[in-house]
């Protein structure tokens, strides 16, 4: 089994582009920054009731900072970071505050899962956010070629229900997408390249964990 209990890293998406493999093979990767990644606090089971680390990254003026948290990161002894996280983890296991991360935090080969918010698309309709097939072009049709037909049925049970797949809002929500391949870490630089597609916008934050479930099946 993985070890799930360690934390993870911020990151930031840069884009995707492709890398070649010894064997000549073209493997499609996206590219993830990490920047000024600290510890930033601990929370314990005697005084906040579980066991966690607060990591924050990328640097921010502090003249844009509140001063609450301004003196937040002052307690800490590090300069004020763009994004905060948590990640729980064991009791007794709690890095130093102030610790640096890097992204050999994550090995090549490893497994890993992701967490981003997908691009926001607004209020869409049914075949752009459902893929539905539309309807007809001709025949009678005049005004509902791209409309979802009824959503109801009769008398009984005379309403429609729950969770049926509408016209709405699409887009702008958590997503995390298991099982990514590390391909390579650079710490130089500071950047984890993921076989496959992150969700989100170029830009956006990215939260990368050890793989929850692997693909491989369990041995009996």
């Amino acid at each position: 089994m993985p070890n799930t209990s360690r934390h993870g890293l911020l990151a930031k998406k840069v884009g995707m582009t492709r890398i070649f493999a010894e064997d000549g093979r073209h493997i499609p990767v996206t590219v993830l920054q990490v920047e000024g990644l600290q510890i930033i606090a601990q929370r314990t089971v005697e005084k906040e009731g579980y066991s966690a680390l607060q990591v924050g990254g990328f640097a921010k003026k502090a003249s844009r900072v509140a001063r609450p948290e301004l003196g937040h990161f002052k307690k800490a002894g590090v300069e004020p970071k763009q994004k905060l996280v948590e990640f729980r983890v064991p009791a007794g296991e709690l890095p130093a505050i102030g610790t640096e991360l890097k992204p050999s935090h994550f090995k090549a080969g490893q497994l890993v899962d992701v967490a981003g918010v997908t691009k926001g698309r607004g209020f869409t309709g049914v075949m752009f956010r459902w893929n539905f097939g539309g309807g007809r072009a001709t025949h009678g049709n005049s005004i509902s070629h791209r409309s979802h037909g009824s959503t109801g049925q009769r008398q009984d049970p005379g309403r429609v229900f729950k969770n049926k797949k509408m016209a709405g809002h699409y887009g702008n929500e958590n997503v995390t997408t298991q099982n990514l391949e590390v391909v390579r870490v650079d710490d130089e630089q500071g950047l984890i390249l993921l076989r496959g597609s992150v969700p989100g916008a170029k830009g956006g934050f990215i939260v990368v964990r050890d793989a929850a479930k692997t693909k491989q099946a369990s041995a009996k």
